[in-house]
């Protein structure tokens, strides 16, 4: 019971961050709209960089990545937090519903991973060239939080038994 207990109280530790994530975001739209702003405008990168043609300066197209990564963040704390109730309600089923039982938080998880992984590595850090900036550089803080993901992924996806 101790390991299906860690699994439900990790996914709601990541559902409670996704959700201060998202909800950041949004009660202080700004902040990170600069961030967003900056990163696809590719402003800060190196000077004359060979890529420039990839930056994007168009407003409704930072707001509308922006609307999309709370978005998705929203999505990975939903997910993960049905998730995690759905686990709860089956701790003291068998081993097989209770395996069968984690789809939700699963989801939830790979969402996560590719808002941070795919949205903030591979999008903004190489296609943007984040890496290039020393003001808004998010890859360190977005290695993290799907480091996290990562390793909640493998443990809850660990088979239980009865």
């Amino acid at each position: 019971m101790a390991s299906r207990y860690a699994k439900i109280v990790l996914t709601l530790a990541l559902a409670a961050f996704a959700t201060m994530v998202a909800f950041n975001n949004i009660i202080d739209y700004g902040s990170n709209f600069a961030f967003v702003k900056h990163v696809l405008s590719m402003d800060t990168t190196f000077p004359d960089n060979a890529a420039m043609y990839r930056s994007i300066t168009t407003p409704w197209l930072w707001h509308g990545a922006y609307v999309l990564i709370i978005f998705g963040e929203a999505l990975t704390a939903l997910l993960l937090a049905l998730g995690a109730r759905l686990l709860w309600r089956s701790r003291h089923t068998t081993g097989a519903e209770f395996n069968r039982a984690k789809s939700c938080a699963t989801s939830g998880l790979a969402l996560g991973f590719v808002v941070w992984f795919f949205g903030f590595m591979v999008v903004g850090g190489e296609w943007f060239l984040m890496w290039q900036s020393h003001q808004w550089n998010g890859q360190d803080a977005a290695f993290k939080f799907y480091m996290a993901i990562v390793g909640v992924l493998i443990f809850l996806n660990q088979p239980d038994s009865d």
